[in-house]
This record gives structure tokens, sequence and C-alpha cells, in this order.
């Protein structure tokens, strides 16, 4: 169980890291995907390519590096970065589905982050965390 979880989590991190270089390196082939476009963003393109190959680049990379660190090291602690990070990227296309509608493919990306957020969750459970040991004991 805990090898198969390890290899789940690494594979997503794996993607993640993909998702990642590819805002760095060519955000607007990556915001493509995403349905984003630069022009849209924030009139003109440069802030909004600026804003993919930042914000985008932070939010999958980061995501990417807990997982695999979670996954190396098989602790649950360090994967409630990115649980946190999915988790609140499915609750707002929840609340964008509710409030604006559906559109063609909008079950895809709730589907990937639903499946982060349920993976990350099972290896938090099972791994162990770590304790810190505290310099000062009481009593």
């Amino acid at each position: 169980m805990h090898f198969v979880l390890s290899a789940l989590v690494a594979l997503l991190a794996l993607l993640d890291l993909m998702l990642g270089m590819g805002f760095l390196v060519n955000p607007a082939a990556s915001g493509a995907d995403f349905g984003l476009s630069a022009v849209d963003l924030l009139n003109g393109g440069a802030e909004g390519l600026s804003a993919m190959r930042a914000d985008f680049t932070a939010f999958f990379l980061v995501a990417a590096g807990f997982m695999g660190l979670g996954a190396w090291r098989r602790r649950g602690d360090v994967l409630t970065v990115p649980l946190a990070l999915f988790a609140i990227a499915f609750t707002g296309r929840l609340i964008n589905l509710l409030v604006v509608g559906s559109y063609e493919g909008w079950w895809l990306p709730m589907a990937v982050e639903l499946g982060h957020v349920a993976i990350l969750a099972l290896a938090i459970r099972v791994w162990p965390w770590r304790r810190r040991r505290s310099k000062f004991r009481a009593g």
C-alpha cells in the first residue's frame, strides 16, 4: 500500500512539475491549455504573461515540491500544503460552476483536482507525521 501510494503521489508531483515548468517556459501556450489568454488577463499581454508565469508556476511547483518530498520520505505532514492548494482550487471551481454555470470540459480540471485531494488526504492519513521535539518540557 505504501509503495503504491508513494508512486501515485510521485506521479502527481511529476504532472505538476511539468505543468509548472510549462508555465515558466511558455505561459501563453500553457495558459491556452487552461482556457486563458495573456491579452484577456490584464489589457495588453505583458502583465498577463507575467501573472501566468509567476502565479501558475508557483502554484504547481510548490505543490510538486512538497508532494515529491512527501512521497520520497512518506511523510503526511509535508502533504498538507499541496492538499490545501488543490482543495482551494477545487472549491473555487465548484463555486464558479454553481454561480456561472458549466462550460465545455468543465469536469476534467475538477476531476484532476479532486483526484489530488483524495490521494493526498489518504497519504496524510496513512503516513506518519514528524513530531518536533520541544526544547522545553512541561512541568
